[in-house]
Order: structure tokens, then C-alpha cells, then sequence
């Protein structure tokens, strides 16, 4: 009996001390920079519709801070910032600005309309950066970088402060810099590995450094922003929360310029999935993240890997027979996460042609899919339908796909297709015919080519006469299956812009001619924006 009772003792001592550890876990702030990095990927560029759609999507998956671009940079990206500002209602948006006064102005009135907003600014630190890029002395650093925060309270309280290529910057300046930019009144104090020059070690060890260095340093939050050359981005990113970071930048899927950037679910995962090691957590609805891995693939064209960590279609998937009968027997034996935690569903609803509006509806809602109007479902559930005729099954991906490709068909766009008749045999030279609605006029073209594809590039450009350059054709299938659908994504250069266009069909030359249309409807609705008598067909 008093063994019993002395067991009972320890067990509530330990739920109750498990209860404290619990409470007593600080918060990891999760900025998403996916808007703003993650669109310096070539390519990769967004509309300002696109950027409120994915800024929504990050909204409902409860993203602390979302970047929403660089308001300098073109007309473009400060209207798109200022869209964001506009819509968002539970998450900080911020606009990053260089440490100049004409970067911070254009950024506190992007962010005007926010509910709440930051002004992220920064400066290069580093040796080579400030000898070769900034031809500055440490001391004009340091002043612009006080400056700039000076300017950036104007417009706002939250006050973010980078300097660049901080993994390679002398400590001993980062240190005066840092110290400088607090007593300023920046709140948060970034420490990006711009190059992802650095090891885990080292990176982790710096943030502790310069935490512990920093007198003022408590009046602030450590953030850090690392870069992927490496391969390294998530590991310096975990390796500095354990020293003391409590904000991490990092993108969707890891997109971002050059190797990409940390990606965010592998981040959050990482912490959610060793809360034994780390003592901090995030307030993220983690069962959004698929949506939103899709959501911004879909839209940049950028296809993520199959082996790709939590959101690849082979992150949940086991073929080996040792692996399955450990699964069927205990989930735990090879999965140290569950699918639903990303929002995959184990008890997937097969859909096929036989599937009715209700269950079509009940599986889009499942998928944290809204409709803006009945209008808007109706030609889904149609496209549904056409589709369901052509493959046997319908998955996931392809609702996801039908929504962007519905979004597209029911905007204005100048140029639709209407019909591709496409000829192509053995020792004949392959022939497209093509019929465009161009302004609510048909019309129609033939041409050969090198393959059917090329003949329907060629016959729509006789159309369009748009004098654009193809820099990539890139195919992918949806979802498995000779019966899936293909996926295309083409990338156009004209007058030194890029463009993407994006088109989904069980047919893939008709995938591509819908890619190639979409994008031509981006060049001209660009054109029309910055030369409203250009853009005509």
C-alpha cells in the first residue's frame, strides 16, 4: 500500500512538473517571408492577386509576421504590399526597406493600412560587403543603421533591424551595431546568414555571443534568417533557436533566391516533434501547412521534390514490406510524426466521376478550401466532373489544381483557348491547329513544329504576335498514374520581365498551350499596367 502510494506521489509530481515545462515554454515567432525572399527566386515572381491569396493562406495557418515584399523595388510590389496591409487581420505585415530614407518612407506607407505592421530595415556588416558593395566605413554603417531606425518610427513601434551577411560580419561590430540600433528602438534584431556561409555550430554560437555580449540586448528579440548554399538553412536556424533565437525567417516549401531559404515546415515541425529538446513552440495550425506547401507551388510553378521533408508526396508514403508491417502494427515504428499534423487525411474519400456535389463539397472544406462565390464552386464542380470522365480517380493534387486552374478561367483574361487540334506521326512533320478567344473575338492559326508542342506554341504565337522568349518548359505529373494529370509550367522573358504561365490537363499538349496562354495574359496584363495603349492582340 505505501508503495502504491508512494508511486501515485511521483506520477502527479511529474504531470504536474510536465504541466509547468508546458507553461513555462516561450514562444518562437514565425516570420514568413515567402512574399518578399521567397519571389527573389528567378521565376518565381507573383501578381499582387497571388501574393493576397498565399498572405491569406499564411493568415489562416496562424504565421505570426508575414513579409510581404519590398515596397522600393517597383510600383508593383508596393501595391502588392499594400493589398496584403489591406486584408490581413491577425498577423503583423511588414515591408522591407534598405537602411535609406526614400526604402523606409515608401515602407511605412505600404504598410499604412495594416492592423499591425513592421518596417523591416537593414545594412550590410560584413568586411567584404562594406568595402566592395557599400564602399563605407564601419562608422557610416553604423550611423545609417541608427538613422534608419530613427526614420522608421515615424510610421511604426515595430522595428525590425538586419545587418547583412551577419555570418560573416566581426562580432565586435556587430556588437556596437546591435547595441546601437536597440537604443534606438528597434524591437527585433535579426541575424541572417545572407550566404549561408555557416555551420550549425558556429551560427548557434554566434547568436548566443552576441545575446549574451549585447548589454541592451533583453530590450529585444533575436531572430535569424539563413540561406540554404549548403544545405544548411534548417539546421543554423534550429542551432540558433537552442542558443536563444525567438523569431526564424524562413519560406514556404524553402523556396528563396539561389539554394533557397530555411523552409518553414521543417522548422516548425522540427520544434513541434522534439519539444523534449527545445523549450520554446509555435502557435501554428501545422495541419495547414500542405495546404499552403500546394497553394504556393501551384502559383510559382516551383514543383516540390517527392522525397521533399513533411510536405513531399513521399514524406508519408512506405513501400518497404519490413516498413508497412511495422506501420500496420505501430505508427510509431517508422512515422515520428502524425500525417494529420500536416494536413494530410488518413481516411482519404476516393472521388471519381460518380461522386456528387455534396461529397465534392464536404472534401474541398476538408481541405480548407473556400469558395467566393456559388458561381465560383459551380464551374469547379463542373471542371470536377470533366475530369472524373477522363481518370479514374481523382486526388488531392488534382482538386487542388482544378481550384487554380478555375481561378484562372474566371478571370478576365484577354486571350482563352478554344480548341487545339494537334497531327503528329511517325515521318511527318507534327501540324497545330488553334483557335483563340481574343477579346471576345475567335480566331484561329495553323503551324508545324519540331513536336506537337512547339507546333501549338507556334500557331498561338502567329495570334499573338507577343514576341516573347520561352526560357523553360517544364512538366510534371500531378499524381500517379498514365491517366494523371500533366502539370506544365512555362517561363517567358520579354523586355527584361518574366512571366509564368500554368496549365493542368490529362492531355499534356493541351496542358502546355494552356500554360503558354497563361501566360501571355500575365505579359499583357503587365503591359497594359505600365502602357495602358500596349497589350493589344
Amino acid at each position: 500500500r505505501n508503495l502504491a502510494r508512494s508511486c501515485t506521489r511521483i506520477k502527479n509530481h511529474l504531470k504536474n512538473q510536465l504541466r509547468r515545462n508546458i507553461m513555462s515554454k516561450d514562444k518562437l515567432i514565425i516570420f514568413d517571408t515567402t512574399l518578399r525572399d521567397g519571389e527573389q527566386s528567378p521565376g518565381a515572381s507573383m501578381t499582387s492577386d497571388e501574393k493576397v491569396r498565399i498572405a491569406k493562406a499564411l493568415e489562416q495557418m496562424h504565421v505570426d509576421v508575414i513579409e510581404a515584399g519590398f515596397p522600393i523595388a517597383s510600383n508593383g510590389d508596393f501595391e502588392a504590399v499594400r493589398a496584403v496591409a489591406r486584408v490581413i487581420r491577425d498577423s503583423t505585415v511588414c515591408g522591407l526597406a534598405r537602411a535609406k530614407q526614400i526604402d523606409i518612407d515608401r515602407a511605412g506607407e505600404a504598410i499604412k493600412p495594416a492592423n499591425s505592421g513592421r518596417i523591416h530595415t537593414f545594412i550590410a556588416t560584413s568586411p567584404i560587403h562594406m568595402q566592395q558593395k557599400l564602399r563605407m566605413s564601419p562608422d557610416q554603417v553604423l550611423e545609417q543603421a541608427v538613422a534608419a531606425v530613427r526614420m522608421a518610427k515615424k510610421y511604426t513601434s515595430d522595428i525590425e533591424f538586419s545587418p547583412e551577411d551577419a555570418g560573416r560580419s566581426e562580432p565586435d561590430f556587430l556588437c556596437r551595431v546591435i547595441e546601437a540600433v536597440i537604443r534606438e528602438g528597434a524591437t527585433t534584431i535579426n541575424i541572417p546568414d545572407t550566404v549561408g556561409y555557416n555551420l550549425p555550430h558556429q551560427f548557434g554560437g554566434l547568436v548566443k555571443d552576441l545575446i549574451e555580449r549585447v548589454p541592451n540586448s533583453d530590450k529585444a528579440i533575436f531572430s535569424v534568417h539563413c540561406h540554404n548554399d549548403l544545405g544548411l538553412a534548417v539546421a543554423n536556424s534550429l542551432s540558433s533557436v537552442l542558443n536563444g533565437a525567438r523569431q526564424v525567417e524562413c519560406t514556404i516549401n524553402g523556396l528563396g533566391e539561389r539554394a533557397g531559404n530555411a523552409a518553414l515546415e521543417e522548422i516548425v515541425m522540427a520544434v513541434r516533434t522534439r519539444q523534449d529538446v527545445f523549450d520554446c513552440d509555435t502557435d501554428l495550425d501545422t495541419t495547414q501547412i500542405m495546404n499552403c506547401s500546394r497553394l504556393v507551388s501551384g502559383i510559382t510553378g516551383f514543383a516540390v521534390q517527392p522525397n521533399k521533408a513533411i510536405v513531399g508526396a513521399n514524406a508519408f508514403a512506405h513501400e518497404s514490406g519490413i516498413h508497412q508491417d511495422g506501420i500496420l502494427k505501430s505508427r510509431e515504428t517508422y512515422e515520428i510524426m502524425r500525417a494529420q499534423d500536416v494536413g494530410l487525411s488518413a481516411n482519404k474519400m476516393v472521388l471519381g466521376k460518380h461522386s456528387g456535389r455534396n461529397a465534392f463539397k464536404t472534401r474541398m472544406a476538408e481541405l480548407n478550401i473556400e469558395f467566393s462565390s456559388e458561381e465560383e464552386l459551380n464551374e469547379v464542380f463542373a471542371n470536377f466532373k470533366t475530369l472524373a470522365d477522363k481518370k479514374h480517380e481523382i486526388f488531392d493534387e488534382d482538386l487542388q489544381s482544378l481550384v487554380t486552374e478555375t481561378s484562372t478561367e474566371l478571370t478576365n483574361e484577354p486571350i482563352k483557348l478554344v480548341s487545339l487540334s494537334v497531327c503528329s506521326e511517325t515521318g511527318e512533320t507534327p501540324n497545330a491547329k488553334i483557335t483563340l478567344n481574343v477579346d471576345g473575338k475567335e480566331k484561329h492559326a495553323e503551324a508545324t513544329g519540331g513536336g506537337p508542342v512547339d507546333a501549338s506554341f507556334q500557331a498561338i504565337e502567329k495570334i499573338a504576335k507577343s514576341g516573347v522568349e520561352l526560357q523553360l518548359y517544364s512538366v510534371n505529373n500531378i499524381t500517379t498514374g498514365t491517366d494523371s494529370q500533366g502539370e506544365v509550367t512555362v517561363r517567358l522573358q520579354i523586355d527584361g520581365g518574366i512571366y509564368n504561365g500554368h496549365g493542368a490537363d490529362t492531355d499534356i499538349v493541351i496542358a502546355s498551350a494552356k500554360a503558354y496562354v497563361n501566360g501571355l495574359n500575365k505579359v499583357i496584363a503587365n503591359q497594359k499596367r505600365t502602357h495602358p495603349q500596349r497589350g493589344k492582340v
